[in-house]
């Protein structure tokens, strides 16, 4: 007589779903350390043991200031935010305090490419508001310190030019400048040749007795 055949067996696994691993209960005030010391900014990282955040270029924040505030205290503001240590051997990123070597500073640059360094007498809300609402006119930006060249108005305004137009500019200021040093020259001659005429008549006047 045939055997029936036995049904196939498998052998029972655990069920992957079924596996629930319990996580390491932390007292509140671990909870606290870990908040304070992880954060995202921007969608980017940053974790205080293993590096130093710096912000991507044009990164754009806001901060509460008022019109009394100096250029140093809004320093610190803006570092806080962005998580940066004003200094490199500051052990504590979260609480940085501008110093007069501070490596970080805040420049204005406005609409013709004007670039001004704000002084650390200077109040930030201050200048801003001078120069009106117009992000387009001026902004304000963090910069490294060795960074930051001041350029004034004279020479902002002919930035935006191409260098063949730069080049007239150029040509026509040295034919300037050389129309008057030739007008001088003339004119110091004319009151040199006055001043040795007027010597020969004194000498060749009457001797007094």
């Amino acid at each position: 007589r045939p055997q029936a055949e036995e049904p196939p067996q498998l052998m029972r696994t655990r069920s992957d779903v079924g596996v629930r691993r319990r996580g390491s209960s932390r007292t509140p005030s671990e909870q606290r350390r870990i908040r304070r010391h992880r954060f995202s900014i921007n969608g980017h990282f940053y974790n205080h043991k293993t590096s130093v955040f710096t912000p991507a270029y044009g990164s754009v924040t806001n901060v509460r200031i008022n019109s009394t505030m100096t250029t140093p205290q809004v320093l610190k503001l803006l570092l806080n935010k962005f998580k940066v240590p004003s200094h490199p051997t500051q052990p504590n990123p979260t609480q940085p305090i501008p110093r007069s070597d501070d490596p970080m500073t805040s420049a204005g640059a406005f609409a013709v490419a004007e670039k001004q360094k704000l002084r650390a007498s200077d109040y930030p809300l201050i200048a801003r508001i001078l120069q009106g609402p117009c992000e387009q006119v001026s902004k304000v930006f963090l910069m490294e310190k060795d960074q930051v060249e001041e350029v004034t108005y004279d020479v902002a305004q002919y930035i935006k030019f191409e260098m063949p137009v730069l080049r007239s500019f150029i040509q026509k200021l040295e034919e300037e400048e050389d129309r008057e040093v030739k007008k001088l020259m003339r004119r110091y001659s004319i009151l040199r040749l006055m001043i040795e005429q007027r010597l020969e008549e004194i000498s060749e006047g009457p001797t007094a007795m």
